[in-house]
């Protein structure tokens, strides 16, 4: 009697964690994204054995410009948990494979799509103040229709790979909250209970927030790290910010390392490109950039002047 094969294991922990089960290998990968990895892929036509995920996954369809014209039918087939859909797979349409449950697919041609692997950690955290954690459980999705909200954060991360810009972490975490809190809601076994945060932060707590962004704009600051100074999970942080402040934690930190390169270029004897690192961009074309797009001017011009 033949024994079955064994199923084969995905771990985004693991560099190339897909590649074998692929024709050709992720041309586009997230490295160092606490929670969330990001990989894009162009395939020729393909079928991908039966295999499990131990992060939850969703995959997005891309449009593609040398995909064969008039094919008839749909795009592939998907096979989620031993149920079989058959899916045309427009650009924009998701699937979500949650952790630990059997999967395989086929395309029957050419096909960009990107994958974003996501730690079940993740959405427990977040959603803890309303979903008993042990209970959250993702409802598995055939790529049959479009999210516009995951296809605009995949097209961000997506941006945010191919380029260095200032603020890259902090955005990072400020997209995978969004998406946890969006896949807790509408995806989720258990619906959560919203809570209600109407009073923004307390005085004290925005002080000390402030004070500690203040003293470390010189390092790539996280949401993650500067909402554990209020005690509340990122998601709370993010809303009751820009409740009390009036914009989100990334633009604060942008304005107020503009606001001290201001300072430094008039009172120090610091070259630009050492105002540059110390206020927290990664170099002087950096600081540059952003100050010529808030202030209208770059900071020789500011000197000048």
């Amino acid at each position: 009697m033949e024994l079955p094969q064994p199923v084969s294991i995905i771990d985004y922990h693991q560099v190339n964690a897909a590649n074998a089960l692929l024709p050709q290998p992720s041309i586009l990968s997230s490295s160092g994204w606490s929670d969330i990895h990001l990989e894009l892929y162009q395939q020729p036509k393909f079928e991908i054995a039966e295999h499990q995920h131990t992060m939850h996954v969703i995959a997005c369809g891309l449009s593609y410009p040398y995909v064969e014209q008039n094919i008839s039918g749909s795009s592939g087939e998907r096979w989620l948990d031993g149920k079989l859909s058959k899916e045309t797979r427009n650009s924009g349409d998701i699937a979500i494979i949650p952790a630990n449950i059997p999967h395989r697919c086929n395309w029957n041609t050419s096909v960009q799509f990107m994958v974003l692997a996501i730690e079940p950690i993740l959405l427990k955290n977040i959603g803890q103040d309303w979903v008993n954690p042990d209970g959250i459980e993702l409802i598995p999705q055939f790529m049959s229709k479009p999210d516009a909200l995951i296809h605009s954060i995949f097209l961000t991360l997506k941006d945010e790979l191919e380029s260095d810009r200032i603020g890259g972490q902090l955005l990072v975490d400020s997209l995978k909250t969004v998406l946890a809190i969006h896949l807790l809601r509408n995806y989720c076994a258990a619906s959560p209970r919203l809570s209600s945060y109407s009073d923004g932060l307390s005085s004290a707590k925005l002080a000390l927030i402030i004070d500690y962004i203040n003293e470390h704009l010189h390092q790539d600051l996280t949401l993650t790290e500067i909402a554990a100074i209020a005690q509340i999970s990122p998601y709370h942080f993010l809303r009751l910010f820009k409740q009390s402040m009036g914009i989100t934690p990334h633009q604060y930190i942008l304005h107020s390392r503009i606001n001290k390169a201001k300072y430094l270029l008039q009172h120090s004897k610091l070259s630009i490109a050492e105002i540059a690192v110390k206020v927290g961009f990664c170099d002087q074309s950096h600081l540059t950039r952003y100050f010529k797009r808030m202030l209208g001017m770059t900071p020789k011009q500011f000197l000048q002047a």
